[in-house]
């Protein structure tokens, strides 16, 4: 019993930190691509080398300074603020963002001598309808944070973010039951293990040749769900003032920023673990490669391991990467286009995908 309880401990804190230090690297990312983007220069005024390098990227004002600077600073709360909640507000925001990383496996098994182990933190034959369950309370530390800090534009901007995600998270749900009805379960890590077969020996039968459709409807619900652009009308700073943590400062905003980042994470941990074949490697097996042909590479179980954790993270880094240059390359809508998108676009093309989903599953079987 101690064994198993230090092995889910382990899995815990390795998927834990994965998703902060790629949330806080995406900082970094953001700033630099933006820079890159438009062409300029970017984060590159502090070096704690003393500028005895030839290049600053930047790194030391992301991953130190910043950090330092925002968990310093005072923690002011507004006068007729709800403390409680002015206190809670930013943990109930990351909070269910952090823990719908328990259903995304980032391997396939770990074998150390007569033991098992699966590499997923939750081994949740549901893990999907966890995820909804999770994207669902997650809109309460918008609403929350808005509400308690007795603010009318802090309240304006919760109202939007709350009538957004719930919009969004109706075509998001239906992109993922295109998703199940393809691969015919809700557990996460089937779906991954279902992803390592080949069409016609030599094509990964990756969930986006199933599901492209399904996949845009999910990317696009996905970036509405974590309120980044084009779909920032709950932060717009040119509207409302600076949206709902207008009145959060010091660590309590640095969380609600996290919290973003997070959900860029787990968006795009999500996209690859249905699409792109979460951990899987082409013609990579438990024992080694088998490549088309019939030639096979055997490989250590424990550097296949690597290379499946390696190529999740990849796919991860690289969706992230797609979501921060649609950021940086779209306008923001307005809101009534906002809604429209979200009813009158992706809700009716999402059902018109599952019914084809359905279709094609009743007439192909």
């Amino acid at each position: 019993m101690w064994a198993d309880a230090g092995i889910a401990a382990v899995k815990s804190l390795v998927m834990l930190l994965i998703a902060l230090n790629l949330s806080v690297v995406l900082l970094w990312v953001e700033r630099k691509g933006s820079a890159l983007i438009q062409d300029r220069v970017g984060a590159n005024r502090a070096n704690i080398f003393g500028g005895l390098l030839p290049f600053n990227l930047g790194i030391v004002n992301t991953l130190i300074a910043d950090p330092i600077k925002m968990f310093t600073k005072e923690d002011v709360v507004p006068a007729g603020a709800d403390k409680l909640l002015h206190f809670l507000g930013p943990f109930l925001a990351v909070f269910p963002v952090l823990v719908t990383f328990a259903a995304v496996p980032f391997g396939d098994v770990l074998v150390i001598g007569d033991r098992t182990i699966n590499l997923q933190v939750a081994d949740l034959n549901v893990g999907i309808l966890y995820v909804l369950a999770m994207s669902g309370i997650s809109v309460y530390g918008i609403v929350l944070g808005g509400w308690a800090a007795n603010s009318r534009w802090s309240l304006l901007g919760a109202i939007r973010g709350s009538a957004q995600m719930i919009s969004y998270e109706i075509a998001l749900g239906l992109g993922l039951i295109s998703a199940i009805m393809t691969f015919g379960t809700l557990d996460l890590q089937v779906i991954a293990r279902a992803q390592g077969a080949n069409l016609w020996g030599v094509i990964p039968a990756w969930g986006i040749l199933y599901q492209p459709i399904g996949f845009l409807i999910f990317l696009v619900a996905g970036i509405a769900e974590s309120k980044r652009v084009p779909f920032d009308l709950p932060e717009g700073e040119s509207e409302l003032t600076s949206g709902y943590f207008t009145e959060y400062s010091g660590s309590k905003q640095a969380t609600f920023m996290l919290s973003d980042f997070a959900e860029i994470v787990v968006v795009s941990a999500l996209a690859a673990t249905l699409f792109f074949g979460a951990w899987q490697v082409p013609y990579l097996a438990r024992d080694g490669f088998h490549l088309p042909g019939g030639l096979a590479l055997p490989l250590p179980q424990l550097i296949v391991v690597v290379l499946q954790l390696v190529s999740f993270l990849l796919k991860v880094f690289l969706l992230c990467c797609l979501q921060i240059l649609v950021r940086w390359t779209l306008p923001r809508y307005r809101y009534d286009q906002l809604m429209d998108l979200g009813w009158k676009r992706l809700l009716p093309l999402a059902l018109a995908n599952v019914v084809l989903t359905a279709c094609v599953i009743v007439f192909a079987g």
